[in-house]
């Protein structure tokens, strides 16, 4: 489990969203153009988002070892994900 946790607190440093996407993504869905969006706001979803993918990567990966495949499918993410909508 060690090397699992190093594993992962190298991918930490690999996943990144850029905040300037996650505001423009969050904007495209508001329905009045008087909304605004705090720069708060978007360092906040843009680290949800990081922790979500490293999440799902994580779970993907134990799934696939359950299962003694070598590498995540895309079949292996999909197992995984009901619970981990349900956990965000």
């Amino acid at each position: 489990e060690e090397e699992k946790e190093n594993m992962a607190g190298t991918e930490q440093e690999h996943c990144c969203f850029k905040k300037e996407t996650v505001g423009k993504l969050l904007s495209s869905f508001f329905k009045e153009d008087k909304t605004k969006l705090s720069g708060d706001a978007v360092v906040l979803m843009t680290e949800m988002l990081k922790v979500f993918v490293q999440e799902a990567a994580v779970r993907s990966q134990k799934q696939a070892e359950s299962e003694d495949c070598n590498q995540v499918e895309i079949e292996h993410f999909e197992k995984i994900l009901p619970q981990l909508l349900l956990d965000f």
